[in-house]
């Protein structure tokens, strides 16, 4: 079994590494056709998905999932809207493949600069989320990679319903069918089979919890994209505007509490706690969050729980939230070094001062001033639908889009001209 699954895989993966040297000269027009053809078939056979949706939800439901997980694996007719609209605006991107820079006329008379190239093939493993599947292909597909698109087996229903339009779609504009190819679930060995395969995939992005993402960077012999956890924090400094404070952590918090860039942890300058964190925890209590705070938010908010070691630096992907007083704004620096996941760090302040300094100094991938945590998204900073966001500084730090999934090459243009 595991000799046919491995070699199933790597000829998955052989056959990805043929067309994305097909598609790696593609004309944009070529690209943007099956784009096209990916959100139309969308729309279409929308209650195709819809139905091969239920059965994972229902199998999910059936094994004792979390909510808030069932809610990262649910595609309705609003994520399947957004998902086909993500994909009409990637369309509408400059197409990165091709594009030169730094052109400069040397001493030698050559003609030196940068061109963007496709990376080849991407294998993305992901849990969940079946409109990841959609939308790293269209951003494989329009920078010019190939891309083996391994989802869970919580999705397998939805999955192989979204790979049969991408199939579809591809062929319609002429491009290799194999240049998206969903990879069947199975065990990790596969996975580790997968990003495995030097010489056949050129970059591993894994998504999902911080047990897959360690596994894939653990098992891999080709790079990979690390994104442990998104444990993001707000601090409420002192005199900040405490109807923008409550905004920003309902916000951040309660919209959509089991993604990546929702809000984990409030911190509050001590010198302003007692004006500030008691209407706000109010707000939040009322939308059903549970506290967990240290002494002093606890004497503040009697209904928060007490907050164990623990609590600190947790992704909770859920309705509980760890606040904690800290003595002031270094105190918060010191906070972050400490517990904070390089993912999403807000501050609410009315300090210009501070403001820089936060932007200046804080460490992660997105740094926000008087905006919420959910902006860190792709989609949001303008990139349309992303890949995935890296919370390491290979050549990408943040959302990757479409220029985070091609390289540089350098180009030499001259008329005769030798080396002396």
């Amino acid at each position: 079994m595991a000799d046919a699954r491995s070699s199933a895989i790597a000829e998955l993966a052989t056959r990805a590494k043929r067309a994305a040297r097909r598609l790696s000269s593609a004309d944009r027009a070529s690209k943007d056709r099956a784009l096209a053809a990916i959100a139309a078939t969308l729309r279409r056979r929308a209650e195709v998905v819809f139905s091969a949706n239920e059965k994972d939800l229902a199998a999910a439901r059936a094994a004792g999932m979390a909510e808030a997980l069932v809610d990262r694996l649910r595609l309705d007719q609003k994520g399947l809207e957004s998902t086909a609209r993500g994909v009409e605006f990637v369309m509408t991107l400059p197409d990165p493949v091709g594009s030169q820079r730094g052109l400069e006329r040397l001493p030698s008379g050559i003609l030196a600069g940068r061109q963007r190239v496709p990376l080849g093939v991407i294998a993305i493993v992901y849990e969940s989320r079946p409109n990841v599947t959609i939308d790293a292909a269209s951003l494989c597909l329009k920078s010019g990679n190939a891309a083996l698109l391994r989802g869970g087996k919580e999705a397998v229903h939805t999955n192989r319903a979204l790979g049969e339009i991408l199939g579809e779609a591809l062929e319609t504009a002429g491009l290799p069918k194999d240049a998206l190819v969903i990879v069947p679930p199975g065990d990790r060995d596969g996975v580790r089979e997968l990003v495995s395969l030097t010489g056949l995939v050129d970059l591993a992005i894994p998504r999902g919890g911080e047990g897959l993402i360690r596994f894939v960077v653990e098992h891999a012999r080709v790079p990979v994209v690390q994104h442990y956890k998104g444990v993001c924090h707000l601090f409420l400094d002192a005199g900040c505007d405490l109807d923008m404070a409550t905004r920003l952590a309902l916000n951040s918090k309660v919209q959509r509490p089991g993604v990546c860039n929702a809000l984990e942890c409030l911190l509050v300058h001590e010198r302003d706690a007692d004006r500030l964190l008691p209407p706000v925890a109010r707000a939040l209590l009322a939308e059903g969050v549970e506290l967990r705070g240290c002494p002093k938010t606890r004497a503040l908010v009697p209904e928060a729980k007490a907050a164990s070691d623990e609590d600190w630096g947790t992704e909770y992907l859920a309705k509980i939230l760890a606040v904690r007083v800290v003595d002031d704004f270094d105190g918060a620096l010191a906070y972050l070094e400490r517990y904070g996941s390089n993912h999403t760090e807000a501050i609410c302040t009315a300090s210009y001062a501070n403001a820089q300094r936060w932007l200046r100094e804080v460490d992660a991938s997105c740094v926000l001033v008087n905006a919420s945590t959910r902006f860190n998204d792709g989609g949001q900073l303008g990139l349309g639908a992303e890949i995935g966001i890296s919370t390491t500084k290979m050549h990408a730090y943040g959302p990757m889009g479409l220029e985070s999934l091609t390289a540089e090459k350098w180009v030499v243009i001259g008329d005769g001209q030798i080396r002396a």
